[in-house]
C-alpha cells in the first residue's frame, strides 16, 4: 500500500509512477478525493464526540431541575455521534478500497516501459562454444534419465514432470549449496507453509492483475504459493521488529504452485514454466534508508551462486511496466540457454519499500523509540529452473554433463553425469 502521506504532499509522484508502469492516474485523483471525504467525516466525528464529551461532564454538575433537558439533549448528540462515526467508517472503507488498487511506486532510475524495454546492467562469464550440435535440456534429461514428462503429464497433466536419480540429486544439491550460502550471509533458514490466508496472499501484493496465476481451494479458503515470499512476508504481519542490530533476512524453501495462465503455447517442452517447482528464496526486512543498499546485496548473493555453478549470464533492470504490483524495482539474473540462443530468467530480486509492510502492518522500533514502517525485500536464490542451464552449458559431446566444481562436494564428489549404459 502507498503512503497516504505521499498522495496527500506529491501525488504527482505517483502519478509518474502510474505513467511510468503504463498504468492509468485516475486511481490516484479518486484516492485524492476519497482522502478528502474521509478527513471530512473523521473530523465532522470528532467535533461531535467532544460536544458530546462536554455534554457528559455539564450533566454531573447541573442544577436537579436542567439534568433532565441535559440528558435529552445528550441522547440525541449520541445518536448524531453514532451515525457519524458510521459515515467517517464506510468513508475509511473507501479510501482504503482505492489505495489497495495503486501500485508501488518506482524508484528513481527504473526504466519506462514494458516487458521489452529493461536495460541490461552487465554481461558476465563465456558462452559455451560447442563443436557439436548441443542437446537441449530435455534430451538431456531423457538420455541421462534426469527427467520424466511424460509420467508426470500422466499423473498430473501437463507441465508435470518427475526428477528422477541423479536429477533428483542435483536439484537438491543446488539448494543445499544454496542454503548454506545463504546461512553464511546471515539468513535464518525457513521451511514455509505453501497454503496462506487471503489476507497474506493480498498483503504481499499478489491479487492483482495477476491473481489468475494462483491455485486457490475454496473450500478451505486457502492460496497455494508461488513462491515462499508470501509466507516470509506474513511472518511479521501486525507485529513491531528489532532492527537495531540491523536488517532481519530469511531463507525460506519451499514448493511453489503457479497456475500459468495465459502462457498457453509457451515453453511447452520441458521444465522452463510448470506448475510445480521448488525454490529457496532470501526474503529481508530492514529500515527503509537502507533498502537499496539490501538491494544490491541480494543481486550480489545471486551472482555468487551464478558464478558457483560456473553459468554464463547477464543482469537486468527491469521495465517499469514489467514489475509485479509490489515491486519499486526489479533486477533479473538470466542465464544463457544455448539450444535457445537467449537468456532466460533464472533468478529475480525485488525492493518492495514500504509497500507491503503497510499491507501487513509490519513495523520496526526507531532510535528514537518510535515506530515506522519498514522495508522488505525479497530475491530468488535457487530453484528448479536451473537444472536447464546447467545442463545445457556444461553438457559434453557424448551427451554427459559436467558437474561445476562447487556442486560436486553436494554430491559425493561425482563429476560427471554419464548416460546410462
Amino acid at each position: 500500500m502507498i503512503d497516504i502521506n505521499l498522495l496527500r504532499e506529491n501525488p504527482e509522484a505517483i502519478k509518474t509512477s502510474q505513467r511510468a508502469r503504463g498504468a492509468g492516474v485516475e486511481l490516484v485523483d479518486l484516492a485524492l478525493e476519497a482522502d478528502k471525504a474521509w478527513r471530512k467525516a473523521q473530523s465532522d466525528f470528532e467535533s461531535l464526540r467532544a460536544d458530546q464529551n462536554a455534554k457528559s461532564k455539564l450533566v454531573a454538575s447541573a442544577p436537579k431541575e436542567e439534568k433532565a433537558a441535559l440528558i435529552a439533549e445528550g441522547q440525541a448528540l449520541a445518536a448524531e455521534v453514532k451515525a457519524a462515526e458510521a459515515i467517517a467508517t464506510e468513508k475509511e472503507k473507501d479510501l482504503s478500497t482505492i489505495i489497495w488498487k495503486i501500485e508501488n511506486v518506482v524508484v528513481d532510475g527504473v526504466p519506462v516501459g514494458g516487458e521489452d524495454d529493461y536495460v541490461v546492467i552487465r554481461e558476465e562469464g563465456s558462452k559455451p562454444n560447442f563443436a557439436f550440435e548441443p542437446r537441449d535440456h530435455v534430451a538431456l534429461g531423457e538420455l541421462l534419465d534426469l527427467i520424466d514428462i511424460e509420467r508426470g503429464a500422466k499423473i498430473s497433466g501437463s507441465r508435470f514432470y518427475f526428477l528422477k536419480g541423479w536429477g533428483a540429486r542435483l536439484e537438491l544439491a543446488l539448494m543445499n549449496m544454496a542454503l548454506d550460502q545463504a546461512a553464511r550471509a546471515g539468513f535464518t533458514a525457513l521451511i514455509t507453509p505453501t497454503l496462506v490466508k487471503p489476507e497474506v496472499m493480498a498483503g504481499t501484493g499478489f491479487l492483482g492483475a495477476h491473481a489468475d496465476e494462483i491455485y486457490y481451494l475454496p473450500a478451505d479458503d486457502l492460496y497455494l504459493t508461488g513462491t515462499s515470499e508470501v509466507a516470509l512476508a506474513g511472518y511479521h504481519s501486525d507485529e513491531i521488529i528489532d532492527l537495531a542490530n540491523g536488517p532481519m533476512r530469511y531463507a525460506g524453501w519451499s514448493t511453489c504452485y503457479r497456475r500459468e495462465a495465459g502462457s498457453h503455447g509457451k515453453d511447452t517442452r520441458g521444465i522452463l514454466r510448470v506448475h510445480q517447482f521448488n525454490k529457496l528464496e532470501m526474503f529481508c526486512y530492514v529500515a527503509p534508508e537502507d533498502a537499496e543498499a539490501e538491494h544490491a546485496k541480494l543481486l550480489a548473493w545471486q551472482e555468487e551462486m551464478l558464478k558457483k555453478c560456473e553459468l554464463p549470464y547477464r543482469v537486468i533492470d527491469t521495465a517499469a511496466g514489467d514489475l509485479g504490483a509490489s515491486a519499486a524495482r526489479k533486477f533479473d539474473a538470466e542465464a544463457w540457454v544455448p539450444t535457445q540462443g537467449t537468456y532466460r530468467e533464472l533468478t529475480s530480486t525485488s525492493n518492495c519499500t514500504t509497500f507491503q509492510a503497510r499491507r501487513l502492518n509490519i513495523r520496526y522500533r526507531k532510535a528514537d523509540g518510535k515506530t515506522g514502517t519498514c522495508a522488505t525485500l525479497n530475491g530468488t536464490l535457487a530453484t528448479t529452473r536451473w537444472l536447464v542451464a546447467i545442463l545445457e552449458n556444461h553438457q559434453q559431446a557424448d551427451g554427459s554433463v559436467r558437474i561445476p566444481a562447487a556442486l560436486r562436494p553436494y554430491l559425493g564428489g561425482i563429476e560427471v553425469i554419464e548416460p546410462k549404459a
